[in-house]
């Protein structure tokens, strides 16, 4: 599996993981930001963005990609961030491969299970037969009736391309990923815990991290803090851009 990424920066290395439906696109201005300080991967996941696809689409299979883009890199070690479902691949692989992390930062996820919140989204691209359409705009339209925020209709749309002969498609493998859901949402359960220094990042007007979540955080990640930024921004805050770069 020959992940695709971009790399932006120089010094020690920190891997970035997108999530569900993303890609490194969503990470380029924040990759550019933390490249002043680090050689920084984003790392599109398999079935996203530019990477392969495959009918297997499980987190300790996706670890497993990324141990091996590090082998291909010439990483021995690296600092790890995951969003959503990267922060579960991020936190598979730490616990895995725990000598190839050095510290861990997950963004708005818990190590818990959770009910399968974005299976609409994903009915709703299934539902749309892209051969009727002949411009984004007319996907938009079309997915408007089923997903009706305007910017997360820009965010799925993100994975829509043209192919060689101009007729639409997804990017992303729609089908694994639908067929996969439910593992996705299941929460981790490893036989080792990730005793090494680890942020858990969390947005003030999210529930995806709750507050009787640090117990099953703990216990996994011994060494695990909890941020929470409170006010909505775009990248982090000035406030935790110090805290990451005096910590990691």
């Amino acid at each position: 599996m020959n992940l695709h990424f971009e790399a932006v920066g120089e010094g020690r290395p920190l891997i970035i993981l997108h999530g569900l439906l993303g890609s490194v696109d969503n990470w380029r201005s924040m990759s550019r930001r933390l490249g002043a300080h680090y050689k920084v991967f984003a790392v599109d996941l398999r079935n996203h963005g530019r990477s392969p696809h495959s009918d297997i689409f499980e987190y300790d299979v996706m670890a497993a990609d990324l141990r091996e883009f590090m082998e291909q890199q010439a990483l021995p070690r690296t600092m790890l961030l995951g969003h959503s479902i990267g922060g579960k691949v991020a936190m598979q692989f730490a616990i895995d491969y725990s000598e190839r992390v050095d510290r861990l930062v997950i963004v708005d996820i818990a190590p818990k299970p959770y009910e399968p919140p974005q299976r609409y989204i994903l009915e709703a691209l299934r539902s749309l037969d892209l051969t009727r359409y002949k411009s984004f705009a007319d996907v938009d339209a079309a997915l408007a009736t089923k997903v009706s925020g305007e910017s997360l209709r820009q965010f799925l749309l993100k994975n829509l391309a043209r192919d060689e002969n101009g007729r639409l498609r997804w990017k992303v493998h729609l089908e694994a990923i639908y067929r996969n859901y439910d593992k996705l949402a299941r929460g981790l359960a490893p036989e080792r815990t990730f005793d090494k220094s680890t942020l858990f990042i969390r947005g003030g007007r999210s529930n995806y991290i709750e507050d009787d979540d640090a117990p099953l955080i703990r216990q996994i990640f011994p060494q695990a803090e909890i941020a929470t930024l409170l006010k909505q921004v775009t990248g982090f805050t000035s406030t935790h851009r110090r805290s990451f770069s005096k910590r990691f």
